[in-house]
């Protein structure tokens, strides 16, 4: 080919494949037309080593992180993918490997990583109260608190609970206590065993706010221990608590006033619990 020839390519256009590669055709001097290509699989921004170091100096602030996911399907996939889980170890980084190392696939928890992210900083409130949804300051999940929720049977699942997260109600004397958990391994859980073994029907109208998928009322099946309302310091028969086929958790219950001897007594069993389970609990800020 003539040096002439070389000086008369002319790209006549540009387009991005959905692979992420790009290619441009060309004319040259001879009439021949060719296909020039090059890889863009996570180049720039798209990088997911990229991304992760910007949201790490972000400190994975989850609104910019739902702003990001917005943008394009791509971003969409990368956010699923790798930093709804790096926010998700940031946050509560012993509970996040207790619970992927429940039979999930590697790098994934049951439900997905949106989420779980979503059920650590984020509570639902309790709609028969009329108390709206909100994102929390600082939650503590605890596996303690998980083993008052389960039956007799099934305490050797393993549930992380949140503390309850208290809200007045106007011209209500008592106050309503959100608060929400997630099973490890649920799917191969002994509660799910038995709510399938007992044919508990599956709610109609409401849904996990979590992760959107149907619920079993574990008051309508029988399957919610004294326990709870007593971890929970609420009244009896005041309970209700929902799981999902997840293995998320969601409810609420009406809190019981302490009185002044309540108080002490429940701050010593604070102050023996967090000596003796330290690796029981996460504590998560946003």
């Amino acid at each position: 080919m003539s040096e002439g020839a070389r000086n008369t390519r002319q790209f006549f256009a540009a387009s991005t494949s959905g692979s992420g590669s790009s290619s441009a055709t060309y004319r040259d001097g001879g009439g021949g037309i060719g296909v020039a290509r090059a890889s863009l699989v996570n180049t720039g921004i798209l990088d997911e080593n990229v991304l992760a170091l910007v949201f790490r100096y972000l400190n994975f602030d989850p609104k910019a992180l739902c702003t990001v996911s917005c943008v394009s399907r791509r971003l969409r996939a990368v956010a699923e993918r790798v930093l709804w889980r790096e926010l998700c170890v940031s946050r509560a980084p012993r509970m996040v490997a207790s619970l992927a190392g429940g039979g999930a696939p590697p790098g994934r928890v049951v439900g997905g990583w949106p989420a779980l992210a979503k059920l650590l900083l984020f509570c639902c409130g309790a709609a028969a109260a009329a108390v709206r949804g909100h994102f929390t300051g600082v939650s503590r999940f605890s596996k303690t608190s998980g083993r008052s929720f389960l039956s007799r049977r099934c305490r050797g699942d393993l549930l992380y609970v949140s503390d309850p997260c208290e809200h007045a109600v106007h011209g209500a004397d008592d106050d309503v206590g959100a608060y929400r958990g997630v099973f490890r391994g649920f799917t191969r859980s002994r509660t799910r065993a038995c709510l399938v073994g007992r044919r508990a029907p599956l709610e109609t109208r409401v849904r996990c706010p979590y992760c959107g998928a149907r619920v079993w009322s574990m008051v309508a099946a029988g399957m919610a221990p004294r326990s709870a309302c007593r971890r929970l310091g609420a009244h009896e028969g005041r309970l209700q608590y929902y799981v999902c086929v997840s293995g998320h958790l969601h409810g609420n219950c009406w809190l019981a006033r302490l009185t002044s001897s309540d108080a002490d007594r429940d701050a010593d069993s604070e102050d023996d619990a967090s000596t003796e389970g330290g690796d029981d609990g996460a504590h998560v800020a946003p």
